[in-house]
């Protein structure tokens, strides 16, 4: 029996808890029928949204179609941990590989300035998304955490991060900051944002109907058709057809669900739980003033924000991936799963279980993450057919870098961004069934076993760890 306390409310799935706090919408009209357009994007999330709101803003005149199968904001969009982030979603060591170190230097100093895009785009349209920028903190709890900490650090400074992007933290400053029980070491980084994921998707979604980008709900593409001849691309729904010059596919975890498309990206699963608002006695003793992000150094991590109403939302990893690449839509949660979370919160934070704190809601999504783990931006003018995504979790910052890119590359322009290395990335697909299903069920039975150990008093990395890293292609 669960030992975890529950609010009397206490919802699981449903969305998310962000759509507990604004209410779910009603979703928009479905396509009428066939329609002609410039760009029809196909998935209306924050990859869709924002290249919608670019290219609206940058050519008023195009005529721009998005195609969603519920409503806007209701995948990764509505459901993440709310982390506008800089980190590069992707291995700049793979980006250097194939287009040198410097290139891979660009691409992430282009993901440091699209937080502050993000924020600055945000306040400029009238968004309120509980956006505050106050960095990320990323915390050891155990020697072996504490090492990876400090390589990490130094690793960063190797590929061009100065003090002022990341720094560790001195033991006064990091318990000023934010109290975690039994923290042995703490780096700070300016490069995060926290924001309230479900009131940006839908703010976005507002404003990009305001700029008059069509936005037809409750309307699942069906397939996706390439230009043919004198026929242009295609998107094909039961109620109608979209025809555009260029067809964009924005549906990160949930693209496996389209024809041609099954081994692309692994939708991998991500939970979360909230508590209830806490008192103020429990800030006052942990802190938490700025409104950092914070993880964790473990290598099943962990990730959490301080909401704007005073509650704590903590995620990790759930069940990680079902069979099949299936995706469960209701967001539900197993009664095992919240149980972890709450655990490593109230561990990490004692003052919440002894002030009375409970959990009010649990939710999962999914996450789309390539073979390779590097998130991609492809655009083929021949075909007409472009896509972007498989940020492996740092989506909600580098949605926003994706569309600008995704704009430049519709209107055929050479910039900075469109000379990036994620441009016209291209990885192998993920193994077919049963394998796909043992690799990451064994990759994650290891990360829990390695940090396990970790916890036990090893004092360095575990080397299975290093042999889950291998296995899963990180």
């Amino acid at each position: 029996m669960s030992s975890t306390p529950l609010s009397a409310d206490f919802t699981n799935g449903h969305v998310s808890r962000w759509y507990a706090d604004i209410g779910l919408p009603t979703p928009g009209p479905r396509l009428p029928g066939t329609r002609e357009a410039d760009v029809c994007i196909v998935g209306a999330g924050y990859t869709g949204l924002w290249t919608a709101y670019y290219l609206k803003r940058e050519q008023p005149s195009l005529r721009i179609v998005v195609l969603e199968k519920e409503f806007a904001g209701f995948g990764a969009s509505g459901r993440n941990g709310g982390w506008i982030m800089g980190e590069i979603a992707g291995s700049r060591e793979r980006y250097a590989r194939r287009h040198g170190k410097e290139a891979a230097i660009a691409l992430q100093r282009e993901m440091f300035a699209s937080v502050g895009e993000v924020v600055r785009t945000a306040e400029a349209e009238g968004i309120d998304a509980d956006i505050v920028h106050g960095g990320a903190l990323s915390v050891a709890t155990n020697p072996a955490q504490l090492g990876r900490l400090k390589k990490m650090v130094d690793h960063d400074r190797e590929w061009g991060w100065s003090e002022a992007d990341i720094r560790l933290l001195d033991r006064p400053e990091q318990d000023d900051r934010l109290l975690v029980d039994g923290a042995l070491g703490t780096a700070w980084s300016p490069h995060c944002a926290r924001t309230q994921p479900a009131k940006l998707a839908r703010g976005l979604a507002r404003v990009v109907a305001g700029l008059g980008v069509e936005i037809f709900e409750q309307t699942p593409v069906t397939a996706i058709r390439p230009r043919s001849g004198s026929a242009p691309a295609a998107a094909e729904t039961p109620y109608g057809t979209v025809r555009a010059e260029y067809v964009i596919r924005a549906t990160e975890g949930f693209t496996a669900g389209l024809a041609g498309h099954h081994r692309d990206w692994l939708p991998m699963n991500s939970s979360l739980i909230a508590t209830t608002p806490l008192p103020d006695e429990v800030w006052k003793r942990i802190g938490w003033q700025n409104a950092e992000l914070l993880g964790d150094m473990a290598h099943y991590y962990m990730y959490a924000q301080r909401t704007a109403d005073g509650r704590i939302a903590f995620g990790g990893r759930g069940k990680p991936y079902r069979y099949g690449s299936k995706v469960d839509d209701a967001g539900l949660t197993q009664q095992s799963v919240v149980d972890s979370l709450w655990k490593m919160l109230t561990t990490m934070f004692p003052a919440v279980a002894e002030a009375g704190g409970q959990v009010a809601h649990a939710w999962s999504g999914v996450l789309g993450v390539p073979r390779d783990w590097c998130s991609t931006v492809v655009l083929d003018h021949t075909t007409g057919l472009g896509h972007a995504g498989g940020y492996t979790g740092h989506g909600v910052s580098t949605t926003n870098l994706a569309a600008r890119t995704l704009r430049d590359l519709v209107l055929r322009r050479d910039t900075s961004l469109t000379a990036l290395p994620w441009v016209g990335w291209k990885v192998r697909r993920w193994e077919p069934e049963p394998l796909r299903w043992l690799g990451v069920q064994t990759m994650y039975a290891l990360y829990q076993a390695a940090d396990a150990g970790e916890a036990g008093g090893r004092t360095t990395t575990h080397p299975i760890a290093t042999f889950a890293d291998k296995l899963s292609g990180r």
